[in-house]
């Protein structure tokens, strides 16, 4: 590492995988959680880091359906300092890409084979529209990674033309290397990365002041905006995770809207244009003159109007004086109001719909009985701004999480996989999970046995890594059914269904499962192993349940009777599992 910024991410890194007991590969899911402030760190590495050592030159692929994104990447960890990475795992990248979009969807091993079907199904359905392609390691950035990244570039623009909706994806070839991770690193811990001073004049201003924070509304010139971009680049959008989108020469991109509009009608702009938010660390206004009013300004993020600055940044040339641009300069004392500026101002960081229920009664509720459970923290909703995704604790059961664990305990395990936001935003949805009768200590129930899931498939795409050869046939059969999309809400989803069956007793509510003992969630998970071990045995009788290799509602709703029937014919032979298991659980 070459500065204290490089080690303290690297450092969180190890943590990371530390707590996880991920791999090296893992520095992929970690560039990824920094860049879009994900919620659910392992969830996310369960699901994204491909298995086996034919992986087709792809360590981790990243499906987002809800944010339109996806994320291909080759990873790389050294342990000793380099002067660079190995430019050949950047033109590996090459491979991953014909292999993931271009190949027959049969001939991809079975680690890839759902992972490539969600990502050419998303892309199909228009479902994502940002490519990152990224080439993440703890190295220094080079020319030949750079070279070898451009060529990946244009042979997935190659692989993308081939859909019909290809076209509109914009594709990111990246080096996340150190400088680049220690970046987003410092973002995620500081909102505001570019810290200089800044002496402008400006026609006027008009300020407001509150208790808590401060701003003034004037416009800027073109010029200034222009000169600023080409200093700072994007380290101006610290606050804002879109960043500038890039332009394609369309009427119906925005960005070259705006750029056309600053060539040929830079006296219409101002009244064109929305203009830009900005965090400031402090402003001071100057006295008025006839060249106009002075203005200094320290440090600047633009929360809004990331779009505007890059098109304006990325004209051919510098835009002409007529050029106006809006702007209010805003100056925050509270962390609380800066997180909240940030997403109320941002479109990517729009509420997110979680946040929507964070007020509602039942989750103060379930917060306040939180408080009781050992090494447990939970949300109910709450979110921080973007530091959440470097601070959040190893302890805290994320929100969306927590509702994909519910939702799929109580019969919605499609839901659970492809539709998570909707079980907070849609009414029913949300009011079939949280309930009068969910408690903390039922969340602890539900949350464990998928943590649990993740955990054995995370523990066998580690073995299978490492060697192959080492797994059994069981195993292999298992980590087979769990690289399925949507694999570990339908394998909870069945040990729910199942639940009468192991604990020998009529359940009248299924909401009123927990464990005997208030144990914390960490602790929670090493119960359930027997039984996820016991039912992953059985996997190969819940293949039907997919179609393209993800659950669907009609196929799960055929195959998983069958299964709680197969679980129940060889109950006998599982008695001393199950009764042992039973002890631990109580039916209030």
């Amino acid at each position: 590492m070459n500065s204290d910024a490089d080690a303290g991410w690297f450092s969180a890194f190890n943590i990371m995988k530390d707590n996880y007991g991920l791999t090296d590969d893992a520095i992929g899911v970690f560039a990824i959680n920094l860049r879009f402030n994900l919620d659910d760190i392992q969830t996310i590495a369960a699901e994204s880091i491909t298995g086996g050592g034919d992986d087709k030159k792809c360590d981790v692929l990243y499906v987002d359906k809800e944010r339109r994104i996806a994320v291909i990447a080759q990873c790389y960890v050294s342990q000793k300092l380099r002067q660079s990475a190995p430019s050949n795992k950047a033109s590996d990248l090459n491979t991953a890409i014909s292999w993931l979009l271009s190949a027959d969807i049969d001939q991809l091993p079975a680690s890839l084979k759902g992972k490539a079907d969600e990502l050419r199904s998303a892309i199909s359905s228009g479902d994502v529209k940002q490519l990152f392609i990224w080439y993440v390691h703890n190295a220094p950035s080079s020319k030949n990674v750079e070279d070898e990244l451009r060529a990946v570039e244009n042979s997935a623009r190659v692989a993308l033309n081939r859909y019909e909706t290809g076209r509109d994806i914009n594709i990111f070839a990246e080096e996340m290397c150190n400088k680049k991770i220690g970046h987003l690193y410092m973002q995620a811990e500081r909102t505001v990365i570019v810290t200089d001073e800044f002496s402008l004049i400006v026609p006027d201003v008009v300020e407001t002041i509150e208790t808590d924070w401060s701003s003034v509304v004037t416009n800027v010139n073109g010029e200034w905006l222009y000169n600023l971009y080409h200093q700072y680049g994007t380290d101006l959008f610290s606050a804002n995770l879109r960043g500038y989108l890039g332009s394609r020469d369309s009427d119906s991109n925005i960005n070259n809207g705006i750029k056309k509009t600053a060539n040929t009608q830079p006296n219409n702009f101002y009244v064109y244009n929305n203009g830009i938010t900005a965090l400031v660390l402090d402003f001071e206004i100057g006295r008025r003159s006839r060249s106009g009013r002075k203005l200094k300004i320290t440090g600047i993020a633009i929360v809004n109007g990331a779009q505007t600055t890059g098109s304006i940044g990325n004209l051919d040339n510098k835009p002409s004086a007529g050029l106006k641009i809006p702007i209010r300069f805003v100056k925050a004392n509270k962390d609380s109001i800066v997180a909240d500026v940030v997403r109320y101002n941002n479109l990517q960081n729009k509420l997110q719909a979680a946040d929507f229920r964070s007020a509602d009664q039942i989750q103060e509720r379930l917060r306040t009985e939180f408080e009781k459970i050992p090494d447990a923290e939970y949300e109910g909703g709450r979110r921080g701004g973007a530091s959440d995704a470097i601070k959040r604790s190893k302890f805290t059961l994320p929100s969306y999480t927590v509702g994909q664990s519910l939702a799929a305990f109580h019969g919605n395990p499609v839901t659970a996989y492809d539709k998570k936001s909707e079980l907070w935003t849609n009414d029913s949805n949300y009011r079939h999970i949280f309930t009068e009768r969910t408690t903390a200590r039922h969340i602890v129930f539900c949350y464990s046995l998928l943590t649990s899931i993740n955990d054995r498939r995370l523990d066998l795409t580690n073995m299978d890594k490492k060697d192959g050869n080492s797994l059994t046939k069981i195993q292999k059969t298992s980590l087979d059914f769990l690289n399925n999309k949507g694999a570990n809400y339908l394998l909870l989803h069945v040990i729910s269904q199942c639940m009468e069956t192991i604990l020998s007793k009529p359940i009248p509510n299924r909401f009123d499962l927990q464990f005997r003992q208030n144990v914390s969630p960490f602790a929670a998970v090493s119960l359930w192993k027997p039984i996820v071990d016991m039912m992953l045995s059985l996997s190969n009788q819940l293949e039907p349940a997919f179609s393209r290799n993800r659950i669907s509602n009609e196929n799960v709703n055929k195959t998983v009777p069958n299964f709680v029937g197969v679980v129940a014919s060889i109950k006998d032979l599982q008695q001393t599992t199950f009764n042992d298991f039973a002890s631990k659980v109580s039916v209030q």
